[in-house]
């Protein structure tokens, strides 16, 4: 188990355990997420986010759809997706995506094209976060 020392009161070191390192990992990411989402809202004027603590509600309600529901609708439409040759998983992510600012005050998308465009700037910005991680982690 990998560990990491610092050190606290008295110049005694202390010992983090990876488990720590998992939850900052999340808390992290969890944090980049919502601004992530914030950064759609200045590139893409269809969707709107009120304040950073309500980008922070609505990437993890977007994270507990994409946990919970995206497996679900996949599975359910596995034929039409591949049928598309997978460009129907566009149409599942702006669902959820709709979905999320369905739910929420403060987080607001125009329509089903500005769904569509505004969850492909935030996974982009996803897959950055995610490859960030990779070559922190790699080190």
């Amino acid at each position: 188990m990998t560990a990491l020392a610092a050190f606290g009161i008295a110049g005694r070191p202390v010992v983090l355990q990876h488990v720590n390192l998992r939850h900052m990992k999340l808390l992290l990411k969890w944090l980049l997420s919502a601004t992530a989402l914030l950064c759609v809202t200045y590139l893409y004027s269809g969707v709107v986010v009120s304040s950073f603590g309500i980008a922070m509600i609505a990437a993890l309600v977007i994270g507990l759809f994409n946990m919970v529901l995206r497996p679900v609708l996949v599975l359910l439409t596995l034929p039409v997706t591949v049928v598309t040759l997978g460009l129907f998983l566009f149409v599942i992510n702006a669902l959820m995506f709709w979905a999320a600012a369905g739910m929420l005050d403060g987080f607001h998308v125009r329509d089903f094209s500005a769904a569509l465009w505004g969850s492909l700037i935030y996974s982009v910005l996803g897959l950055l976060i995610d490859s960030f991680f990779d070559r922190l982690l790699s080190k």
